[in-house]
């Protein structure tokens, strides 16, 4: 039996004025699958570089890389998922723009009674993302309380996590920002130090707040307007981990000059790559869950939009007028 499902799909690459608001159908999940019934779904700036054709998917297409809802039915092969359960996920696939889909079970993980489905919705593609960088992608010599990291938008949905988690682990995170309000929310949210980009050059201030010494990981999703001078912020054998362009790609770089700058490292970091099982997606998931119900890290929904306004919700994320984590509400 079909049931209805409110899309939205892109049919080319373009500006938000691609995305439109189709009626569909979806069926019966198969073995390995789930069919979930959203209540809010994730807005992530992965959402704007499929839409723009920076990371290619065939169309037409649907976007959107996490949700939250309920389970309405299990295929085949599906033991830790059973109908009725609240849900929630990143990955599986683009496609989450909607009202209901048929995805894979693997990325799928029960949500705690304690999280609401907006708060689940906002929070697992940028969470997971904020866990993998700090606890998993660290320098060689690893990550220590007192240690000094320095995070690139640091008032968008990932950093306000990482803000929190980062003080959890007792690290001493430098966030920069594009506004005074921005660098506030950071602060307040707690990051040590707070830079606006704005208005002065991060690099010096950095090294005025390291004494010099540099950071020992520059976690950057801000790309080619950052990347020299976030290199230049590293102290000897410290690590750039890119995990984003907002700003656009990088320039190719010789890797000779990763030498010449201290032995440092770098490396390119994807959420998809360390969920890809789901015994690490659970783990991290699990991680994710606990710092939120016990309260040590909030997250912070400071937008939402109904799903048919899902063109004004990129406009505001493009233009970077968005802090925290921004949601799409199903009619």
């Amino acid at each position: 039996m079909p049931h209805p499902s409110k899309t939205v799909r892109i049919d080319q690459t373009g500006g938000p004025e691609q995305l439109k608001l189709v009626d569909l159908t979806v069926g019966e999940p198969g073995p390995g699958q789930v069919r979930i019934r959203h209540h809010a779904i994730g807005l992530n700036f992965i959402d704007v570089y499929h839409r723009t054709g920076l990371y290619p998917l065939p169309l037409p297409t649907s976007l959107g890389s996490e949700g939250a809802g309920v389970v309405e039915a299990v295929g085949e092969g599906v033991t830790h998922l059973k109908v009725g359960d609240r849900a929630a996920y990143a990955g599986g696939g683009p496609g989450s723009y909607c009202e209901r889909r048929i995805m894979p079970a693997q990325p799928v993980c029960r949500l705690p009674d304690a999280i609401s489905f907006e708060t689940g919705a906002a929070m697992m593609l940028k969470g997971l993302t904020a866990q993998y960088l700090l606890k998993r992608t660290v320098p060689q010599s690893g990550l220590h309380a007192g240690d000094f990291v320095l995070f690139h938008a640091a008032a968008g949905g990932v950093g306000l996590i990482a803000c929190q988690w980062a003080k959890v682990l007792g690290l001493q995170l430098i966030g920069t920002a594009g506004s005074d309000e921005k660098c506030a929310l950071a602060k307040e949210l707690g990051a040590a130090h707070v830079i606006n980009y704005n208005k002065e050059d991060f690099l010096p201030r950095v090294k005025e707040i390291t004494g010099g010494k540099g950071v020992k990981v520059v976690y950057d999703s801000v790309g080619k307007d950052t990347w020299d001078r976030s290199l230049d912020c590293l102290r000897p054998f410290g690590l750039l981990a890119s995990f984003g362009n907002s700003s656009g790609p990088p320039a190719p770089f010789a890797p000779g000059i990763l030498g010449v700058k201290g032995s440092l490292y770098v490396t390119r970091q994807v959420l998809f790559t360390h969920i890809a099982t789901r015994e690490a997606n659970q783990e991290m998931a699990d991680d994710l869950f606990e710092v939120v119900t016990s309260g040590k890290v909030k997250i912070r929904i400071d937008q939402r939009f109904a799903l048919a306004d899902v063109r004004a919700a990129h406009v505001a994320l493009e233009g970077r007028k968005t802090t925290g984590s921004t949601v799409l509400l199903p009619s």
